[in-house]
């Protein structure tokens, strides 16, 4: 199973971390309020953030009163931001690949992830140890691109446009072509996994998790507005789905 770590690509990293030091971007604007937004009351819980990146999430979980936070990432160039920007006396950051967390030897109240599980190979047994490692009626709250994102595969423009520029309407092809996806973003042959929403619901249930809340990314009219060149497009499609879910006792 392959275990991609793009962010160590130092064209990508800087690209990435460039981006999100923009204070208008789909992270900070779009993903991140949602996310939080879908958390279970903090305190005093010990929680496992996947793919914990830069460390924002992990310090925010810290402030929101978090007994504990593991943060784990395939990716050095990142865990050495979150060390130095986003550490805490209760945040430990772990070098390791999703794929691997079955080596962990504790249970937590809370798993989280941040538009990490996009790049998982097999995204059922993935679920699965995410469940070995959750504490009886813990709770799992994860974004994802949004499977009309990820059908892109990057052989067709996203959009179609006026001539001008302006966004008509997103272009949807090979939906149900599952699997692989190769594109060219920042460098050539950006890896990511196409599934049909049918499919991240069925492997959710499959894996014994209760769905509690499904919310997909949206962003007002006002900011679309406000800034055209970002979001103009955004109202055509979800870039972002987002699940809460329970482990079923």
């Amino acid at each position: 199973m392959s275990k991609q770590n793009i962010y160590d690509n130092e064209a990508f990293f800087d690209n990435f971390q460039k981006s999100r030091s923009d204070k208008i971007n789909f992270n900070d604007c779009i993903e991140s309020p949602i996310l939080l937004s879908m958390l279970p009351n903090l305190k005093g819980k010990e929680i496992l953030n996947i793919g914990c990146g830069m460390g924002q999430h992990a310090k925010q979980y810290s402030k929101m009163g978090a007994a504990s936070v593991l943060g784990i990432d395939i990716s050095e160039k990142m865990l050495e931001y979150a060390r130095t920007h986003n550490n805490a006396s209760n945040i430990t950051y772990q070098r390791m690949a999703m794929e691997d967390i079955e080596c962990i030897d504790r249970q937590f109240d809370l798993v989280t992830s941040s538009l990490v599980f996009d790049y998982i190979e097999d995204f059922d047994t993935l679920l699965k140890n995410i469940s070995m490692l959750m504490k009886e009626e813990a709770q799992l709250v994860f974004s994802m691109s949004h499977p009309m994102a990820t059908a892109w595969d990057g052989t067709y423009d996203r959009y179609t446009r006026t001539e001008s520029g302006e966004r008509l309407y997103a272009n949807i092809s090979n939906y149900f072509v599952e699997g692989l996806r190769k594109v060219k973003w920042v460098v050539d042959d950006y890896e990511l996994y196409h599934r049909t929403f049918s499919s991240l619901i069925n492997s959710i249930i499959k894996s014994g998790f209760i769905i509690e809340e499904c919310q997909e990314s949206h962003i007002s009219d006002e900011m679309r507005m406000q800034f055209p060149a970002m979001f103009g497009g955004t109202i055509h499609r979800p870039d972002f789905v987002f699940f809460r879910c329970k482990k079923a006792v």
